[in-house]
């Protein structure tokens, strides 16, 4: 996602929630932060002492699979204490042998357990974090929220747990349609926002649906002769208005969801209704093409 027109400056203390729907831009605004991704135009100024840290889901494939926790800080800080490492290894759950255990192993939550434990002890004054508790259990999840309480720098956070972004952030940005701006409401407005958003994608998807097939009926070459539905099309397209139905009244439904705000405290749940609420609207604009097709031939006949 291309974002333009963004101008804003980070202060020490900041917290950050980016809000927005998915491939809007959050992640590569976090990106661009990290000097990951580059902008296509306009500066990006570090200050004199800035450190930053940067967590994301891919960085747990960059771990060293044949090594261990304790290998992973030793690499870092060869000149510290083995059991400095591992006293700090112990507070992300690798105490005892789990510090020595190798990687390949480790759980989708252990391995975002180490990356965190690596990230936390490079001590950075500013922490990017994109979707930090997947694959994180709730002891985790809060051990993270506790320590972001605690953090002194600034931070810019994304991710589906609502409970963390209520407990770690002071303010929220929404990213969305390009732009960056501030979002002056909590996440209840928030939902609500997404509701209204998500029913007018879906409307605004069927009404440039009809010129498209009427578009398509215009050039398509006249028949030489006049065809007839068969038994088969003909139950298919009586059907259609009921499916078409059904799918609007579960799109209503899903939407609806978006604004319980426990639904937000279950991020594989929220994922599931997003990804099946885009996946309604590709079935919509299926069956409404399928319905003027069987229409137009059925006319024909």
């Amino acid at each position: 996602m291309i974002l333009s027109k963004v101008n804003f400056s980070l202060q020490p203390g900041d917290r950050i929630g980016l809000l927005g729907p998915n491939g809007a831009g959050k992640s590569t605004l976090i990106k661009m932060l990290t000097g990951q991704a580059r902008q296509l135009a306009g500066k990006r100024l570090e200050g004199e002492h800035l450190h930053v840290g940067y967590f994301a889901q891919h960085q747990l494939e960059a771990l060293d699979l044949q090594a261990s926790p304790l290998m992973h800080l030793q690499r870092l800080s060869p000149l510290m204490k083995e059991q400095t490492l591992r006293d700090f290894l112990g507070g992300f759950g690798f105490a005892g042998d789990e510090a020595l255990e190798r990687v390949e192993t480790f759980s989708g939550g252990e391995k975002a357990r180490l990356a965190l434990a690596i990230l936390a002890w490079q001590r950075p004054n500013l922490l990017l974090m994109d979707e930090p508790t997947n694959h994180l259990d709730l002891d985790m999840r809060e051990a993270l929220a506790m320590a972001l309480q605690a953090f002194e720098g600034a931070v810019i956070l994304v991710s589906h747990d609502r409970h963390l972004l209520a407990s770690t952030v002071d303010e929220f940005w929404l990213v969305a349609d390009g732009k960056v701006q501030p979002f002056d409401g909590d996440l209840d407005d928030y939902a609500q926002w997404l509701k209204q958003r998500t029913a007018e994608t879906a409307q605004q998807a069927r009404a440039e649906q009809k010129p498209i097939v009427a578009q398509r009926k215009a050039e398509a070459p006249a028949p030489i002769k006049k065809v007839k539905l068969s038994y088969k099309e003909q139950k298919e397209l009586d059907g259609l208005p009921d499916h078409i139905a059904g799918l609007e009244a579960e799109q209503s439904q899903l939407s609806e969801q978006l604004c319980d705000s426990a639904l937000f405290a279950d991020t594989s749940k929220l994922l599931s209704v997003q990804a099946r609420l885009s996946a309604i609207e590709t079935e919509l604009d299926d069956a409404m093409t399928r319905w003027e097709t069987l229409e137009a031939i059925a006319q024909q006949g």
